[in-house]
């Protein structure tokens, strides 16, 4: 699998060797020696940016490596691969900001099930656990600023070829995605619903 430096760093720039380039449906197909882009999955989009002049449309893996779309070939060897910074950052704030909402989840007896951090569409969905509490919009949203407020750090762990995320002493849990440096980073995340149908705790949020 290609390396993924932002498993271990934040860097938006990376020189990098381009292993091979192929045309594909959507433009050109690189391989890159290593990567910064975070490729779609986890309920992530992927990072986009570029590669020398050319433009990175989407990035995903596929059994043995991190792909990276691109609008036009890149010839291989060595270039650099640059990241968009507006849209790394609000995926990293919005997939931060659904770790914290499962955390409160798991506090009242809920079982995170499935996330979707996708700008407006995000989402944590829970099954019950043992004696699940119900959850207020407003004592969500409280519970996420004093977090804030606190500025707890990111803290990460490897354990072999899995990365583990957590924020000061919140629970780690196993993740691929990018994550802010500290929580203030988050600002203020609004909690627009939160719904139970069919057992299954659905609540929708936003950053701000």
């Amino acid at each position: 699998m290609t390396p993924r430096l932002f498993f271990t760093e934040d860097g938006l720039t990376a020189q990098v060797d381009v292993l091979s380039c192929a045309p594909c449906d959507d433009g050109f197909a690189v391989v890159l020696s290593r990567t910064p882009f975070h490729p779609q999955g986890g309920g992530q989009p992927s990072d986009t940016g570029w590669i020398g002049d050319s433009e990175v449309i989407k990035v995903f893996h596929d059994v043995e490596h991190v792909v990276h779309v691109v609008n036009a070939a890149v010839q291989t060897g060595k270039n650099q691969a640059r990241v968009d910074a507006t849209r790394r950052l609000l995926n990293t704030r919005l997939h931060s900001a659904g770790h914290l909402i499962g955390v409160c989840g798991e506090r009242a007896g809920w079982i995170p099930s499935k996330a979707h951090h996708w700008p407006g569409e995000c989402r944590v969905s829970f099954v019950p656990g043992n004696a699940p509490q119900p959850l207020q919009a407003q004592q969500v949203e409280e519970q996420l600023q004093r977090w804030i407020d606190a500025d707890l750090p990111r803290m990460t762990r490897m354990e072999g070829d899995q990365r583990f995320i957590g924020f000061g002493e919140l629970p780690a849990h196993p993740c691929a995605g990018t994550h802010v440096s500290s929580l203030k980073q988050l600002k203020t995340v609004p909690i627009l619903s939160i719904k139970e149908k069919k057992g299954v705790l659905t609540v929708r949020y936003d950053v701000q």
